[in-house]
């Protein structure tokens, strides 16, 4: 089958997504993590109050909201992240990182600073800026 070049691109970087992917879950492996824990504790971080609506979590980490819950239930059993209800409406279910989860997530990003590193060091400054460039381009904030 002949490909566009577009689609040759698009399989190029599923290739590399799946590798950085394979990459960061084994090294997550260590601290008790999945990919996805991880990034629902970025998430949690960078939120205002460290806070966040749990169906707007499930948006930013790329899940269905039964899918967040699914995630965060076990991460709220072992004290990673709390949940509560909104103070305005009890149908609001509010998700904050807890101590521990904080700890945690600073434990695990010295650990994905190092992969990252093995996976883009080879890169002179200017191209990973140029890459950087590129992927805020093709993917707007949302």
């Amino acid at each position: 089958m002949d490909q566009s070049e577009e689609a040759r691109l698009l399989f190029g970087l599923i290739h590399l997504h799946g590798r950085i992917q394979r990459k960061l879950s084994g090294a997550l492996s260590v601290h008790g993590l999945a990919l996805s824990e991880y990034l629902v504790l970025t998430e949690l971080a960078d939120a205002p109050n460290q806070t966040m609506r749990r169906v707007d979590l499930a948006e930013r980490v790329g899940l269905t909201a039964s899918g967040v819950t699914r995630l965060l239930n076990p991460m709220e059993k072992i004290g990673l992240v709390e949940k509560s209800s909104g103070a305005r409406d009890a149908r609001v279910s509010l998700v904050t990182l807890s101590s521990a989860g904080h700890r945690l997530l600073g434990e695990a990003g010295t650990t994905v600073n190092h992969v990252a590193e093995t996976l883009l060091g080879h890169l002179s400054r200017a191209r990973r800026q140029d890459l950087s460039k590129l992927l805020h381009a093709m993917l707007p904030p949302a």
